[in-house]
């Protein structure tokens, strides 16, 4: 690997640790409010404060214009080409923007409250929805500054960030559902939660980046330039924003006309632990964009890093996937208990889509978009789009939430199919199945513990889950090098990237040393 190859995977991966560390912790924190709430509301309630955060959520989606992610893009390509000093304007400027569509969308809400229960199908939710309009300003604030943090390579500050509003939103809705506001207490800490993380963020980002120098002054650009940039590069971006985050909001909607309120409370209820993919997921994305960003001059190295990206994001994703369907059953009766029946079925089918990784399900997005093939990303949005919407009502009206959820794998089959065949025909790309494809062989062949101790054994949820999970992922980790999905060079290269990340050296350390004696014990005894 090129010395330039090797401080972009660096990059990438301290990048990536912290924003999956920091997810990861937030929505440990934020399921444990989940559970908690989700038991003190009861299926019914929890189900209408889900359909009232579907107007915020979809007033935010218009206030992006892809500034996020040209932030984040020109904030690594600049500092790459030494142009440092561009960046703070670029910020602040895509910052504005985002505060006067926010405002915009606010106003927008508390006018048209009457459209937007009409749009739920709960017209009784009315004030719910005035009062959590406040709530797309602060999400503007928070979502723009971490866009700014990760383009930066201080990944650090939105892992903080992100763990202070899962505390300080946990904190406020559990003490105000108990204190007896019952959904408008859940309402309120969510409120709480985002108005805090955004008051800390955009002080770090002013302290640490944007407050101004003579240096600064003397490199400003417009407001008319750094829009010009942000949009030109982010237009094709914000409508595939806006239809991805359309997707879950269009199935809650069409689930409000075709699902009682407890089924779509055991839907919510799956989707807290899909969210433990999703942050796995949007960690690797994040952390690739301005990976790809600083290499998008040279195609070799490209197709290098894209290969080796794959394959690492697979072996991660795909023993969590295994992981979190394996123990559904397990994992939902022992923190949703038996009320919340349906919700280990609706996990199981919805974390499938996470399977596509192979194909760069997972990868591919921030390929597209750190080269600046935004429109690539638009076409496979649009592709999955068009077919979950219709293909939504249709199945959702036969087959409830099941369909809803099927009507997605599909939707997402498709776009994930295209993505890959545009990668392969258009950039030259090429995926490394040989060696990922035993990924998936490694995951089978050691979920077959797991499966007999579910089925032939009489042991509570709680050992069932420790366990059976402990038994797959010791199997999992020894048949990595006996297969040779990973080999030396590659063993030795993360043991030293990882290295330089504190924590992060303390957790991978002994994993990494076990699969590289485990490899060098193979090597020996094949020679003898």
């Amino acid at each position: 690997m090129t010395d330039e190859l090797s401080r972009v995977t660096e990059d990438s991966a301290r990048g990536g640790f912290f924003l999956f560390s920091g997810a990861t912790t937030a929505t440990i924190i934020m399921a444990l409010s989940a559970i908690l709430v989700g038991r003190l509301l009861g299926p019914e309630l929890y189900g209408q404060y889900n359909l009232v955060l579907v107007i915020p959520n979809l007033l935010l989606l218009f206030t992006d214009l892809g500034i996020n992610a040209g932030i984040t893009k020109y904030a690594a390509s600049l500092r790459t080409e030494g142009l440092p000093d561009r960046i703070p304007a670029i910020i602040r400027h895509g910052m504005l923007l985002r505060l006067i569509t926010g405002t915009a969308a606010v106003m927008l809400s508390i006018t048209f409250t009457n459209v937007f229960t009409a749009l739920i199908n709960r017209p009784d939710l009315a004030s719910y929805i005035q009062l959590t309009s406040i709530l797309v300003i602060f999400q503007v604030i928070y979502t723009t500054a971490n866009s700014a943090f990760v383009g930066i390579d201080k990944s650090e500050y939105s892992a903080l960030t992100t763990n202070i509003q899962a505390i300080a939103k946990t904190i406020l809705q559990i003490t105000l559902v108990i204190l007896g506001f019952s959904l408008t207490g859940a309402l309120i800490g969510t409120i709480g939660g985002f108005a805090i993380a955004a008051a800390l963020s955009s002080t770090i980002l002013f302290l640490k980046l944007l407050r101004p120098t003579q240096k600064t002054q003397n490199t400003q650009t417009s407001y008319a330039q750094n829009l010009k940039l942000l949009t030109r590069y982010g237009a094709p971006l914000y409508v595939a924003v806006v239809l991805t985050g359309l997707i879950p909001l269009y199935q809650q909607i069409i689930l409000a006309f075709f699902a009682p309120d407890t089924a779509i409370g055991n839907f919510k209820a799956a989707t807290n632990f899909v969210a433990l993919l999703t942050i796995i997921a949007t960690a690797i994305t994040t952390a690739l964009l301005p990976a790809f960003s600083k290499l998008e001059h040279s195609a070799e190295k490209i197709n290098a890093f894209f290969k080796k990206a794959n394959k690492y994001t697979c072996i991660i994703i795909v023993p969590t996937t295994t992981l979190v369907i394996l123990f559904s059953q397990q994992i939902v009766q022992l923190l949703y208990g038996t009320t919340y029946d349906s919700a280990a079925l609706f996990l199981s089918v919805s974390a499938l889509i996470y399977f596509l990784a192979i194909i760069g399900h997972l990868s591919l997005t921030s390929l597209f978009n750190g080269l600046g093939k935004t429109r690539l990303t638009l076409y496979a949005t649009i592709i999955n789009f068009i077919t979950l919407t219709i293909l939504s009502p249709l199945l959702a009206q036969a087959y409830s939430v099941i369909g809803a959820i099927a009507a997605s794998l599909i939707a997402g089959f498709s776009a994930a199919v295209y993505a890959a065949i545009t990668a392969v025909r258009k950039l030259r790309i090429q995926f490394e199945f040989k060696k990922t494809i035993t990924v998936y062989i490694i995951s089978a062949i050691s979920s077959i513990p797991a499966i007999s101790l579910i089925l032939y054994t009489s042991l509570s949820p709680t050992a069932v889950l420790i366990v059976g999970a402990l038994s797959y992922l010791i199997i999992y980790a020894t048949l990595m090098p006996i297969m040779r999905t990973v080999d030396q060079t590659e063993l030795e290269a993360l043991t030293k990237i990882t290295g330089r990340i504190p924590l992060l050296r303390w957790l991978a350390k002994p994993l990494l040393k076990y699969q590289l004696q485990t490899l060098l014990l193979i090597d020996k005894t094949s020679k003898t």
